[in-house]
């Protein structure tokens, strides 16, 4: 399966921050919102970067509760990694294990198209290896 398929499923919807937003307002975002990250965008819509709880949990570690009032800018993932609407599950498993993340925002022509988790991909893989299961249970009655 590609992801453009499970974005059709999921959705496109992505929760989105500027950069100068507090540390602490994106944490009470992330927790409103139940993910996990955001990404970020300047004025123009590019992408600045990505902000995940790891990289708040990682600041306030740091400094303390002084993180909360710096500007995501100061802990957020610059080198974003991006995954393509054409790349399939597999590829993006591989990815996100080598690279330890657990978010990869989808862009098609340098354009944000969505956002994929490693929840996504393990529902999918789950719901595939079902599919296989039942087959094959059906393929054995049949006789």
């Amino acid at each position: 399966m590609l992801v453009s398929q499970i974005l059709k499923t999921k959705g496109d919807l992505v929760f989105t921050a500027s950069p100068q937003e507090t540390v602490g307002a994106a944490a009470a975002l992330l927790h409103s919102r139940k993910v996990g990250a955001m990404v970020v965008l300047e004025a123009d819509e590019s992408i600045a970067g990505i902000l995940s709880e790891r990289d708040i949990v990682r600041q306030i570690a740091k400094e303390g509760a002084a993180a909360l009032a710096k500007p995501i800018s100061a802990c957020m993932t610059r080198d974003v990694i991006f995954a393509q609407p054409d790349e399939s599950v597999d590829d993006l498993l591989a990815k996100m294990t080598d690279r330890r993340i657990r978010h990869l925002p989808v862009a098609k022509g340098g354009r944000l198209v969505g956002i994929i988790s490693i929840g996504d991909l393990v529902k999918y893989k789950i719901q595939e290896a079902q599919a296989e299961a039942d087959g094959l249970k059906a393929y054995i009655a049949a006789g």
